[in-house]
């Protein structure tokens, strides 16, 4: 295996791929225009986004192998490592790819909203898939860039390039929105399995061994990213992956409170918990009273 090539920047990634560089810190590359693209494994030290219009065999990803499909989108962030390390490459290639320096986006609104979009921490099987009409917004986004590229350099230039990717980013968050609203069969299942999984975390006697659950133990467990993996189960309940955990924690305890005489204490260990005062925390922020509270309130209602 050669050792991976790291790029720095925009230009030493056209350099590899034989293109012009026309801004140092955002280009828009159309492989229908390179006859070939070697394979190698890659580090990108800037934002990255793939489209694939034809199918041309797997890529690697991470540590994963990813079958590129046709109209798919792919992030990758900063510091991530992608491509084929076989020593053979791709002929005629069709698609296109975006790439944008972090420091394209200094002193701008985009700035300050690259947080939200989650999808450039997705892992690779998470890829956006879209439809004929959101093939048809994303390539018009990707040619209104190009157009921009060919202007020259003022001090225009940045506000606008900025401003067309905000979009672009926009509509594949609204893109992602529907992709996990038509899986909702696929989210029914994942939220099945998330369940089962903090059920026998705790029945197994894990929690009292590791600790609490955490959404990257989760997300790990079920084979997604915690990014992905969070967004989803957002979008399927209406409460973050912690929340969610936190009320089978709960759930847990008010099971322990009212059905033994354990103590305090010895729930919150049991369960997980370093400390039991934050077991008394982490249950009055759920419930709205304590633990000893919930358990004589629940005698109460038994006795009645």
């Amino acid at each position: 295996m050669s050792e991976i090539l790291v790029l720095n920047t925009i230009d030493d990634y056209n350099s590899f791929l034989g293109v012009e560089t026309l801004h140092p810190l955002v280009s828009m590359t159309d492989f229908s225009k390179i006859k070939s693209i070697p394979h190698r494994r890659k580090r990108f030290e800037f934002y990255t986004i793939f489209y694939k219009m034809k199918l041309c065999g797997d890529i690697t990803y991470g540590r994963n192998k990813y079958d590129y499909q046709e109209g798919t989108l792919l992030f990758v962030a900063p510091s991530q490592v992608a491509g084929v390390d076989d020593g053979g490459e791709t002929p005629e290639p069709c698609g296109y790819a975006l790439m944008f320096h972090p420091d394209l986006l200094r002193n701008t609104p985009l700035a300050h909203k690259m947080k939200e979009y989650t999808f450039f921490s997705y892992e690779s099987n998470e890829a956006l898939h879209m439809t004929e009409r959101e093939k048809e917004i994303i390539r018009g986004c990707f040619l209104g860039i190009e157009e921009e590229l060919q202007h020259n350099i003022d001090k225009h230039s940045k506000a606008i390039i900025a401003a067309n990717i905000e979009v672009l980013l926009n509509h594949c968050l609204r893109f992602y929105d529907r992709q996990f609203v038509t899986r909702k069969v696929i989210n029914k299942d994942v939220l099945i399995r998330f369940e089962n999984l903090l059920s026998n975390y705790f029945e197994s006697g894990k929690a009292q061994q590791t600790g609490l659950p955490t959404v990257a133990y989760c997300a790990d467990q079920l084979h997604f990213s915690p990014n992905y993996f969070g967004d989803l189960i957002k979008k399927e309940t209406g409460k973050s992956a912690i929340e969610y955990i936190h009320l089978a924690i709960i759930e847990k305890v008010k099971d322990q409170l009212a059905e033994t005489n354990k103590t305090i204490s010895e729930i919150a260990y049991e369960t997980g918990f370093q400390y039991p005062h934050h077991l008394s925390r982490m249950f009055k922020k759920v419930t709205g009273c304590n633990p000893n509270e919930y358990r004589a309130q629940n005698a109460f209602q038994e006795s009645v």
